[in-house]
């Protein structure tokens, strides 16, 4: 690791960005323009956020499945939204073992099509509602500008594809998803984003609705981190998704899809880090905990590592790493640390061997004033206050953070300055005329209207007319 001081945020923030994630070895450049490799830490970081979100889509009566990777063209261009939507960032396969391929085959950039097809095949009956399944996969889009983990060519993630017998029920879904996304993002990766829906311009092609949750990323940047859609019957008509009701009448079905992906590590990089480095969120973090052993000597050193190891022992249930490097001072370890963003460092000398304690660091509290010393006794229970300690203090902090740079401008000059470097939350006529004006002079876009309204009626911060939401706006990843 080079000793080389990381980027300021405040003075470049895109170039922080990017070293603190070579740095810390999260990801590095693939040979491929636009892709990326996804290293072992940067993994692990990944596998948590798997398994939290995979619980809680268990818990609702959603199963996994897996689909193929490639998709008939033909599939695409049946629902005439969707493949407008897709079709500049499409990858086509047309030769295949030596020879031209009859009919020209899509990498997939999301599945609705080829989901849809097999429903088509599995749904007979009202018996067989709702179907509820997801799958972790690779997607790829060929995009033009691309960022680690924000916007790759090629990136993971999972899609959730679900047909019901009523709007009603598929609207149900579209929103406990939301829910569900949101709960995540504020309770385990302690971004405090906002739930909303998508205006009929920023929608996912295809879709009846879109809802999101937006979060604000360290720079006042909007970051869209999951979104889940209300795709009405335009799939299920495409695909012939259709079901005998209990009158023996056939209906087509309504169906939802809904997704998260890897872009949340960068939005855990962006929301937390610091000047130091990544700042990682306990409940996530592939190391929660590190200890350092301190000593001089070997007459120290065998004092010290048996104590380690008990301390070891005693913390099984948390995700622990010892660091002894031998090679390496323990300020060089220190620093290490803090760059990949683990939360808790224990330090154990020969001295907290003698006190029969440890000297615990915060990572999201710099110097002696993250510094505490945990009794050997109850250590576990003191390490698990800790971490939930900082897991909390990472949420308010970019809680506070967001809500100082939200403002509400009443007019078009007020919310064109506003946006250069925060949020507006501003009324809104609900015309694209302007929307698109506001994004072709200020390059904002309404992120999201939130669910909850403040009520009333205001004049729209573009043209005056009289508006009845209000609605977020802001320059985005």
């Amino acid at each position: 690791m080079s000793e080389e001081k990381l980027p300021k945020r405040s003075e470049n923030f895109s170039e922080w960005y990017n070293q603190v994630i070579l740095r810390a070895e999260m990801a590095d450049y693939s040979p491929v323009r636009g892709c990326m490799v996804v290293r072992p830490y940067g993994w692990a970081l990944w596998e948590n956020i798997q398994k939290s979100l995979d619980a809680r889509f268990k818990a609702t009566g959603h199963v996994n499945a897996a689909f193929p990777l490639f998709i008939p063209m033909s599939f695409l261009e049946k629902e005439k939204e969707h493949v407008e939507g897709f079709s500049p960032e499409l990858a086509v396969v047309t030769h295949g073992g030596g020879q031209q391929l009859e009919e020209p085959l899509v990498v997939r950039p999301t599945s609705e099509t080829i989901i849809g097809h097999m429903y088509a095949k599995w749904i007979k009956s009202y018996r067989d509602l709702p179907v509820l399944i997801n799958q972790w996969a690779n997607v790829v889009r060929w995009e033009m500008r691309t960022r680690l983990f924000l916007r790759t060519l090629e990136f993971y993630w999972q899609e959730g594809h679900t047909a019901h017998a009523t709007h009603a029920e598929a609207e149900e879904e579209t929103l406990k998803i939301l829910d569900l996304y949101t709960d995540f993002a504020i309770n385990d990766a302690a971004i405090p984003v906002l739930p909303g829906q998508k205006t009929d311009k920023e929608k996912f092609a295809g879709a009846l609705r879109s809802y999101t949750i937006e979060a604000m990323m360290g720079d006042t940047r909007a970051l869209q981190s999951g979104t889940s859609h209300n795709l009405g019957q335009n799939f299920a008509k495409a695909f012939d998704i259709r079901y005998l009701d209990q009158t023996n009448q056939l209906q087509h079905c309504w169906t939802t899809s809904w997704g998260v992906s890897t872009r949340l590590i960068g939005a855990i990089i962006m929301t937390h880090g610091d000047d130091q480095g990544l700042l990682l969120p306990p409940k996530l973090a592939p190391i929660q905990v590190v200890i350092v052993p301190i000593y001089r000597n070997d007459e120290q050193r065998a004092l010290v590592m048996p104590y380690v190891e008990q301390v070891r022992q005693q913390l099984s249930a948390f995700r622990v790493q010892v660091d002894d490097r031998q090679e390496l001072t323990p300020g060089f370890k220190y620093n290490d640390w803090e760059l990949r963003g683990v939360p808790l460092r224990l330090e154990i000398g020969s001295k907290d061997v003698e006190k029969h304690s440890v000297m615990a660091a915060r990572r999201d509290i710099p110097g002696k004033e993250g510094k505490t010393i945990l009794p050997m006794d109850n250590i576990a229970t003191g390490v698990g206050d800790l971490l939930q300690t900082i897991q909390d203090a990472l949420l308010e902090r970019a809680r506070v953070f967001r809500d100082a740079n939200i403002h509400q401008p009443n007019d078009y000059l007020a919310l064109q300055e506003v946006v250069q470097n925060g949020w507006a939350f501003s009324w809104w006529c609900g015309s694209r005329e302007c929307e698109d004006k506001i994004q072709e002079e200020t390059k904002a876009t309404i992120r999201c209207v939130p669910l909850e309204q403040p009520g009333g009626e205001g004049q729209c911060v573009c043209c005056g007319k009289p508006a009845s939401k209000k609605a977020y706006f802001a320059r985005a990843y």
